[in-house]
This record gives structure tokens, C-alpha cells and sequence, in this order.
């Protein structure tokens, strides 16, 4: 029997897609051998670069990696750092980027968070993940679409624009399930409401502290970028970067909406324990007078007064009644207050 050349959605390498540009012209797919002669070198530049995405799923992905990348330790230590927030570094004379995105079938579950990680230089962009994820199936739909790419560099651009366009839908989605929300507190069914509310305020609190990108390595990047990267590259990685935060910015004001909403249902609830204290203080009140004279007259002793007298009775329900109106006129005037 042949071994299959697939394994994990990846050939036996790890190599899910991988593709050549050449400037002004859509990319074309490369194989395996064809990306280890790349990255070593055998290939000619004239300003073409490859992209290569990787299954980190498959274990012999790192090896082949290792062995045609070279020593890069920061890329390499980046992928056994796990899921951190969305950074880009220059280290080896390239740029280490990590990139945290949401799973294809996103659902509003922490769990479907994940990392994806880059390498990119002026000849290369390697990037690798665990899990399909929404941003990277974007760029490679719109390659496969015949989009050119003059850079490696704009190829991050674009990724860094697809992930902000998978936020924005993301946040109108969080926005439309806060307006549910908001329309059930409106009519009063707040049960489930707060539950609800709890689970999203989360979700998004850890989007936005996965998916923001550190602004010490953004900052220093956009200042001091390599000399191989094209002022116009480092103007749209710029754009793109404004572009993001001004997203992150939306979803802050939807995490602050949510706050408001959590406090308003928090004070109903509060509302109505006072509104059921209070009702059973005032049975608790108004039953005190009958309770204390039925708990005296019912004491099998001598003595007992008013036990011959022939409206005993009736006397006695009318001191209870007298009691009870005093002690209602005493609650209720203390509730108006």
C-alpha cells in the first residue's frame, strides 16, 4: 500500500496551500518541493515572494520546518509560547507576527479562539495554525480569486484587514444579540437574560485582550521598519493597524453597553428581593397581633379572661382587628416614608 500525501487537511509535510507571486501577477500554486527550493534559496527572486501555510496539527510540519527555515529561534518559541496577544516583532531580520483569530464556525465560545502564527521576510511569508480559522480562509479565498500581491508584506496587510472585517462581524453580531437582550428586559424576562449577558460580556473581554495588538512592538515597528519592507507597505500596515483599532474601539463601546444592561437588570433584581421582603415583613406584621393574643388565650391555665363572658368572642376579634389596624397603619406609613 502507498502512503496518502494528505494527512490532517496537509500533504505529509504539513503544507496546506502554498503560492508564488510575481509582482502585478496572481499567485501560483507551488508543492512541497517546490517551497523546500524556495526557502533555501534555489529559486530565483526577480521580486517574487512565496506564501506558505502550514498545519501545525501535523507533527512533521515544525520538523520540515526546521529544517528549511533555519535557526529562527523567535518564530520557533513563539509557537511553543501557546496563545498570547496579537503582536508583530522584528527579530532575524524578518517579522515574527502573532496573529489571534476566531475559528471558522465561531459561536461566541472562548474555546474558539486560536493563534495563528507568521514568519515573513522579503522573499517568504510562512504561516502556520492548529485549527481553520476565518482571517487566513479569507486571504487564501481571495488569492485563489486571482488578487496580486506586490509584497509579502501586503499579504500580512491584507490578513491584518480580513481579521478586522471578521471582527466588525463579530461585533454587529454581538450588537444584534445585546439588542435581544435589551428587548426581553424591556418586557420584564430577565431570567434568562442575565445569563445570557454574563457568558457575551466574557467572550468579547477575551477577544479584545487576545486581539489587540501590543503597541510597544507595533509602535516600534511602524518607526523603525526594516529596510526591506517598502514605505508603502509600512504606510498600509499603518492604515490597516488604525483600521483595527477603530474596531476594537466599537467593541469597547458594546462591552460598556452590556455593563449598563448588566447594572439596569442587577437593580430590577435588587428591586424586586426589596419588593418581596417587604410583603412578607407586612404578613409577618399584620399576623403578630393574632399570633401573640391567640398564643395567650390558647394556654391551658387558670384564669383565662373573658372565657364565661357570653361576647367573649367577639370581644376578642375586636382587639385583634384594633391591633391589626395599628400595626398596618405603623408599616405602611413607614413604607411612604
Amino acid at each position: 500500500m502507498l502512503p496518502t500525501d494528505a494527512a490532517y487537511g496537509s500533504d505529509r509535510s504539513g503544507l496546506i496551500s502554498g503560492y508564488l507571486f510575481h509582482p502585478g501577477t496572481p499567485g501560483q500554486a507551488m508543492d512541497t518541493v517546490q517551497a523546500g527550493h524556495w526557502l533555501e534559496g534555489r529559486e530565483a527572486a526577480n521580486g517574487a515572494f512565496a506564501w506558505l501555510h502550514f498545519n501545525l496539527a501535523n507533527a512533521a510540519t515544525e520538523r520540515w520546518l526546521r529544517a528549511h527555515i533555519g535557526s529562527v529561534d523567535a518564530f520557533f518559541d513563539a509557537l511553543h509560547e501557546g496563545s498570547r496577544s496579537t503582536r508583530i516583532e522584528y527579530a532575524h531580520d524578518a517579522l515574527i507576527a502573532v496573529v489571534n483569530d476566531v475559528l471558522y464556525e465561531f459561536d461566541f465560545e472562548p474555546s474558539q479562539i486560536a493563534t495563528l502564527w507568521m514568519y515573513v521576510d522579503e522573499r517568504t511569508l510562512v504561516s502556520a495554525r492548529l485549527q481553520p480559522l476565518r482571517s487566513i480562509d479569507r486571504l487564501r479565498a481571495a488569492v485563489k480569486n486571482g488578487e496580486t500581491f506586490d509584497s509579502s508584506v501586503a499579504l500580512l496587510t491584507h490578513l491584518l484587514r480580513d481579521q478586522a472585517d471578521v471582527l466588525v462581524q463579530i461585533v454587529r453580531a454581538a450588537t444584534e444579540r445585546v439588542d435581544k437582550v435589551e428587548d426581553s428586559l424591556l418586557v420584564g424576562r430577565v431570567k434568562h437574560s442575565r445569563a445570557r449577558l454574563g457568558a457575551l460580556r466574557r467572550v468579547l473581554v477575551r477577544l479584545r485582550r487576545l486581539l489587540a495588538p501590543e503597541p510597544g512592538a507595533l509602535f516600534r515597528l511602524l518607526n523603525q521598519p526594516p529596510g526591506w519592507i517598502a514605505q508603502g507597505d509600512v504606510h498600509e500596515l499603518r492604515h490597516s493597524t488604525e483600521e483595527f483599532s477603530a474596531v476594537l474601539g466599537d467593541m469597547t463601546a458594546v462591552q460598556e453597553r452590556i455593563k449598563l444592561l448588566q447594572e439596569e437588570i442587577a437593580a430590577q433584581v435588587t428591586e424586586e428581593t426589596n419588593r418581596s421582603v417587604f410583603v412578607l415583613t407586612m404578613v409577618t406584621v399584620l399576623a403578630l397581633p393574632i399570633n401573640m393574643i391567640a398564643g395567650l388565650l390558647g394556654m391551658n391555665v387558670g384564669g383565662v379572661p373573658l372565657a364565661e363572658h357570653a361576647h367573649g368572642f367577639w370581644i376578642v376579634v375586636a382587639i385583634i382587628a384594633s391591633f391589626t389596624v395599628v400595626a398596618a397603619w405603623w408599616a405602611f406609613r413607614g413604607r411612604e416614608e
